[in-house]
């Protein structure tokens, strides 16, 4: 049997609301009775037998209860009459890890009901159930379509967050990229690329989600009213935001295999620069050791006191007068 507390369960309507913890399937159907809107909520895909007695108690199709159990789906809506099936991605950021954490979140939204249903427990939908307690906004007052469209708003609007914690990231490694273009430093753009697919992967198929729920709207006997579908279609406002933000991220992200390129580049020449300089300066001294090298009996110096320090002292100008020259030509 699964624990209380990971079945949540709130009915209510304009006047009142319930809470509870539930047990069974049995017990969630039990809110669904009567004119109240219904929201269960699951955490977890551990227990497949609640699963199974969930699936069974509200009709829902075997390819649903398939689609909740691989959390491999991408973002989508499908149409069971009865019922809409949608599947969206959950965005967390693990400070500890520094990386995104994805989860699937997938709901289903009947006549006066929906369930959500989440990989794990904890979830960004505490200000919803916060409104629905107090009272607060619309919520009560509107249908069981109202609340869905609150569960989406949350998760887009917390993509946001996420990109405000990317865009610092980005504007931090566009600094360090340039003052070092390690090996470390480039298996951190790729992983920050891979962020960003995650996140791409997560919010293109959105669009095509709120626009088909937007057309739902349209149809005959509806799921989604004409009224709700004016709050989703600020939900798809914002998630062209969140894709143009993402698509600007990227960019700048792949940009940064450039940077690092050139950075690399640029300091593998300054290397190459000193030492050019200093095997240029060596030549010529190179040339006088090798002069008075050669082992020839008759040489013009080679009796004179000051042959070896008047050597010396004709290498050392020479150096000091490549230097300037170099100096001057701005080599150096």
């Amino acid at each position: 049997m699964v624990r209380a507390e990971r079945l949540h369960t709130i009915s209510y309507d304009a006047k009142k609301y319930e809470e509870a913890e539930a047990r069974t399937a049995a017990e969630c159907l039990k809110h669904t009775k009567g004119k109240k809107t219904a929201w269960i909520n699951v955490n977890g895909l551990e227990n497949g037998k609640l699963l199974e007695e969930l699936a069974s108690s509200f009709g829902l199709h075997p390819l649903v209860s398939e689609d909740i159990v691989y959390t491999g789906q991408r973002p989508k809506m499908e149409d069971y009459d009865d019922y809409l099936y949608i599947v969206v991605k959950m965005i967390s950021y693990n400070e500890k890890a520094g990386r995104l954490d994805s989860e699937q979140v997938s709901m289903v939204l009947g006549r006066n009901y929906v369930i959500s249903i989440q990989e794990k427990e904890g979830d960004l939908f505490d200000k919803v159930r916060e409104r629905i307690r107090k009272g607060k906004g619309r919520i009560r007052r509107m249908g069981v379509d109202f609340l869905a469209y609150s569960l989406l708003d949350m998760i887009v609007d917390n993509y946001f967050v996420i990109l405000e914690k990317l865009g610092e990231k980005i504007e931090k490694m566009e600094d360090a990229v340039v003052r070092d273009p390690s090996p470390r430093m480039l298996q951190r753009i790729r992983h920050l690329r891979r962020e960003m697919l995650t996140l791409r992967k997560s919010v293109w198929p959105l669009r095509e989600l709120l626009l088909s729920l937007e057309r739902e709207s349209a149809s005959k006997d509806a799921l989604v009213s004409k009224e709700t579908a004016v709050y989703l279609r600020d939900v798809y406002d914002h998630t062209i935001q969140v894709i143009d933000t993402t698509e600007t991220y990227r960019d700048t992200v792949s940009g940064m295999v450039d940077i690092y390129l050139s950075s690399l580049s640029h300091r593998l020449n300054e290397v190459m620069k000193v030492l050019t300089i200093i095997g240029t300066i060596f030549i010529p001294l190179t040339f006088i050791t090798g002069v008075y090298g050669m082992n020839f009996w008759y040489m013009p110096e080679l009796e004179s006191p000051l042959g070896y320090p008047a050597a010396l002292a004709l290498m050392l100008a020479i150096a000091l007068g490549m230097l300037l020259y170099f100096r001057k030509k701005k080599w150096i």
